[in-house]
């Protein structure tokens, strides 16, 4: 009686271990990044605010 029982034991011990089989590891693709064309689009949209606030001065 004493072999069943830890022969139950054994078996629920190792069932447990085993339960989530083997999982094939999922790679992620790396992350792109963007390159400009150029860096002038960061002065062209400061010089255009900076004559619509020019413009908008000269009319008052």
């Amino acid at each position: 009686m004493k072999k069943v029982a830890l022969a139950a034991a054994l078996s629920l011990a190792a069932s447990s271990a085993f339960a989530g089989g083997l999982v094939q590891p999922q790679v992620e693709p790396p992350v792109v990044q963007a390159q400009t064309s150029s860096s002038a689009s960061g002065v062209i949209v400061p010089l255009i605010l900076l004559v619509a606030v020019a413009a908008a001065a000269a009319a008052n």
